[in-house]
């Protein structure tokens, strides 16, 4: 990844931290939101530094150690009742404005590709629409909780609609990958995601992300009377 611009990790680097900001501010400033965090980016950091990840032979792949662990504890977060507690207490307002990070996340995915870092059917150009959640995060965020005008069926169909479209992208980039089981992108593989920072985007952004939606879709009814 040597040949990549410098401002292409940098954005990317900056991007990540908005996102952990957001995540805080929506945890209302939670001391042990920001310490788990911050220790996972650690880790994350030191394993795609040292290559942990490019090795991609074996089986179950080491790159699911990169988002399996903090799914599990989402899953975790949502089956016990102290994490449902949890929960209840973010901002679902701060949540939905997190969003908007996927705008920039999938403008350096596109000129990860320019870069031939992850194939075109990871970018806008091919199958991932991310990015319209992105852009559309900002007026869901205004015309749901600012000046409120959107019923509860469409903010939840609309957290709904960008679940899938983030699932959709996430599968796409496992099945791009230079693994055993690689069904696409045979002429230019995801190698990006397995190299720091990018593995901050399946490590962290996207769990995130996420959570995010999960924890919208649960809020959106108490969230929505209290507006």
């Amino acid at each position: 990844m040597a040949h990549l611009p410098i401002y292409i990790p940098t954005v990317f680097i900056i991007t990540t931290f908005i996102t952990l900001f957001m995540l805080f501010k929506a945890a209302r400033y939670s001391k042990p939101v920001i310490i788990i965090t911050l220790i996972w980016l650690t880790l994350q950091a030191m394993l795609g530094l040292a290559g942990f990840y490019q090795y991609t032979a074996g089986l179950p792949p080491r790159f699911a150690l990169m988002l399996l662990p903090p799914v599990v504890f989402i899953i975790l977060l949502f089956l016990l009742k102290p994490g449902r507690k949890a929960i209840d207490g973010f901002d679902v307002k701060t949540l939905t404005l997190l969003h908007t990070v996927r705008i920039v996340v999938e403008l350096v995915l596109y000129a990860l590709y320019k870069h031939q870092a992850i194939p075109r059917v990871m970018t806008f150009e091919g199958r991932n629409f991310d990015i319209l959640c992105g852009l559309t995060a900002p007026f869901v965020y205004y015309f749901g909780y600012v000046k409120p005008v959107l019923s509860k069926q469409i903010l939840l169909a609309w957290n709904i609609i960008c679940l899938l479209l983030l699932v959709n992208i996430a599968v796409i980039a496992v099945l791009s990958g230079p693994f055993s089981f690689q069904r696409l992108a045979f002429d230019q593989p995801d190698i990006a995601l397995l190299y720091f920072p990018f593995v901050w985007l399946p490590g962290f952004i996207v769990p995130v992300v996420l959570f995010a939606h999960l924890s919208a879709i649960k809020l959106s009814t108490t969230a929505y009377d209290k507006r």
